[in-house]
């Protein structure tokens, strides 16, 4: 047998076919920093030396909250929604739609809430599962969606957004959907006893679907999961620079997520989708009705600090409690600054903004507002704060040809204000959403369609 004999330059000539693929290089690991390394991390860049404590809710503290309403506006001069950043006023819808409502929200991105990463992953959307059942009588469909990143450019984050979607099942034609933003279930939880009906069995009654958007399935609530989630996914793992998103705007991001599916299912009226939260969730809810056009009308519930109630208040919750390593997650980095106590004291009075513009940016949209009496358990999240941020958008609603919020003073408790395109109630049940929901679902329905559910038949 004759032997093959390789050349020097056949063995060139070969040498491609035989050559070793070159290693990949392996994915990074995400940043491990806690949340007091990430927090000084930012005051660093800040330039920052230390920040003014936070309130402390309850009791004889070092340093106690305000509940007295005549010690709780040292800034009773609001930013001009109406002004633009030059100084001159706007005088038509047009001015407002196109310059003057594009400042503010260049100012929010900034300052406040941190910008969307223009390389913010897609979301495909998957049915991973579907259910039938009753509530209270009433027949149900509900579709267990997930939501997967494309986590392509950076595969050591994976992030699968959960949202459970329940609609009157059978419904002769797509039914308007009102999302909350929600905790996962607590498989410990006790059932309740409440013998008035859930808000869920409340939107079912009116021919609607309702979904829960599990928002920190999107972006965990804690400090520790800013290199992960969605916001360590677009920053490959690594911190946040001092104007991107924080947790608020990332949740409220997904929300409009969540719309693009509803855009695809034919079960849904997308046309008129409500968005609803409570606490840090209407914070969120507050944020997603700004942002995002498409949705038709908003229930923002005791938002409290970097919700609704104003900046330039001392009264309950305060932005140096956001600011603390606490929360101040849910924010920019920029935002820290203004609970700034040296090397130069800088106060919510120095921001460029305040939440009544970020009431304005919903504008023309309707908005409904509530939360407890300081009385009734929920003076942490100052209603009457929420009600004056209200108030001072309502000359934007009534600029677009709308009429904002219909009462100047702040109502008493159980008073209903929704014949303007603003709504607010106030509560004496504590820190929860419920007691207003049904005066909520009231005012929605003036701009959503009701579909009277047909007879179950025996």
């Amino acid at each position: 047998m004759r032997a093959h004999i390789l050349t020097p330059a056949l063995a060139l000539l070969l040498s491609p076919l035989f050559a070793q693929p070159p290693a990949q290089t392996p994915t990074p690991a995400p940043a491990q920093l806690t949340p007091e390394q990430d927090h000084q991390r930012m005051l660093d860049l800040l330039h920052i030396t230390a920040l003014r404590p936070p309130v402390s809710p309850n009791g004889p503290k070092a340093n106690p909250s305000n509940y007295d309403e005549t010690k709780a506006n040292p800034w009773p001069t609001l930013p001009n929604p109406l002004t633009f950043n030059n100084g001159k006023p706007v005088t038509s819808a047009k001015e407002w739609q196109t310059k003057r409502r594009p400042e503010i929200v260049e100012l929010f991105d900034r300052e406040y809430l941190g910008r969307v990463p223009a390389n913010a992953p897609a979301i495909h959307w998957e049915v991973a599962s579907t259910s039938t059942g009753t509530d209270a009588g009433i027949p149900t469909l509900t579709k267990h969606l997930i939501g997967h990143a494309d986590n392509s450019a950076y595969p050591a984050i994976t992030v699968n957004i959960e949202v459970t979607l329940t609609l009157p099942a059978n419904a002769p034609h797509p039914v308007p959907v009102v999302v909350e933003f929600s905790w996962p279930a607590n498989p410990n939880a006790k059932p309740s006893t409440d013998p008035a009906p859930t808000w869920q069995h409340q939107v079912l009654e009116k021919g609607w679907g309702y979904a829960n958007f599990y928002a920190s399935t999107l972006q965990a609530d804690n400090a520790a999961g800013l290199q992960q989630g969605i916001i360590g996914l677009a920053n490959h793992g690594q911190p946040r620079k001092l104007d991107d998103w924080g947790t608020l705007r990332a949740w409220a991001w997904g929300s409009s997520r969540l719309l693009d599916y509803f855009e695809s299912d034919h079960d849904i009226d997308a046309h008129h989708v409500a968005i609803e939260g409570h606490s840090r969730y209407g914070k969120t809810a507050l944020v997603a009705m700004a942002y995002e056009p498409r949705f038709a009308v908003a229930y923002v519930s005791s938002s409290g600090a970097g919700g609704a109630s104003l900046a330039r208040r001392r009264f309950g919750e305060q932005l140096e409690n956001i600011a603390d390593t606490r929360e101040y997650y849910w924010m920019a980095g920029n935002y820290l600054k203004y609970a700034a106590l040296s090397p130069k004291l800088i106060t919510p009075a120095d921001l460029p903004i305040d939440t009544h513009e970020l009431i304005a940016l919903c504008a023309p949209r309707p908005v409904f507002l509530g939360a407890g009496t300081t009385e009734g358990g929920d003076g942490w999240a100052d209603s009457n704060g929420s009600f004056l941020a209200t108030a001072a958008a309502t000359p934007v609603y009534q600029l677009l040809g709308h009429r904002g919020l219909v009462l100047d003073a702040f109502p008493a408790p159980n008073v209903s204000l929704i014949t303007g395109d603003l709504g607010y109630r106030q509560h004496p049940g504590g820190h929860t959403s419920l007691p207003n929901f049904p005066t909520f679902l009231t005012f929605a329905s003036r701009y959503m369609p009701s579909h009277p559910l047909p007879t179950p038949t025996k």
